[in-house]
C-alpha cells in the first residue's frame, strides 16, 4: 500500500494518541470523520496498524527491574529453536525475544520486581527450559530513550 502524507499524518496521531476519535482526528487532519474512519479501516485491513494498546508505567505495577538476559543454545538444530521459542513465549515475565546473530542466540527483556524475583525466575522458569547452555545477565541502569511510535 502506498501511504500519502494524510495516512502518515494519521498515523502518528494514532501513534501519539491511540484513544484520539475520529471526529478530533478529522478536525486535525481537515478530513471528515467519514474520510478518517475509512482510512483508519484500510490502514488495518492492509496491516499496517495491526493492533490498540495501553501502554503502562511498569515502576508503578511493579515491574520496574529490567533485565536483558542474552542465551545461547547448546545446538542450532531447528527442533531445539522451535522449542526454546514456544516455550519462553509461555513467560510473562520475557516482554521481548529476539533471535539475534552473534555470541548468543537470543536476547529476552525480562521486567520483575527486584533483583530476588529475577533470581527467582532464573531458578524456577528461564533455567528449566530445554537446550539453554548458557545464560548472560545485564541489568538496566537507566531508561534513556523507550518509544513505540515509527518516524514514518
Amino acid at each position: 500500500m502506498i501511504m500519502d502524507s494524510t495516512d502518515k499524518k494519521l498515523l502518528e496521531l494514532l501513534q501519539k494518541d491511540a484513544k484520539m476519535t475520529t471526529k478530533a482526528l478529522a478536525l486535525t487532519l481537515n478530513l471528515s470523520v467519514t474520510a478518517v474512519y475509512e482510512r483508519i479501516k484500510k490502514l488495518e485491513r492492509e496491516g499496517i496498524i495491526t493492533k490498540y494498546v495501553a501502554l503502562l508505567n511498569r515502576n508503578t505495577i511493579q515491574k520496574g527491574f529490567v533485565v536483558f538476559c542474552h542465551i545461547k543454545l547448546i545446538q542450532h538444530a531447528k527442533e531445539y529453536l522451535t522449542t526454546f521459542e514456544r516455550e519462553v513465549g509461555k513467560l510473562t515475565e520475557v516482554l521481548e525475544c529476539f533471535h539475534v546473530s552473534g555470541d548468543y542466540d537470543y536476547i529476552l527483556k525480562i521486567c520483575v520486581k527486584d533483583m530476588e524475583a529475577y533470581r527467582e525466575f532464573m531458578v524456577t522458569k528461564l533455567t528449566t527450559l530445554q537446550h539453554i547452555g548458557s545464560t548472560h545477565s545485564t541489568f538496566m541502569i537507566g531508561e534513556v530513550k523507550n518509544s513505540t511510535a515509527f518516524v514514518l
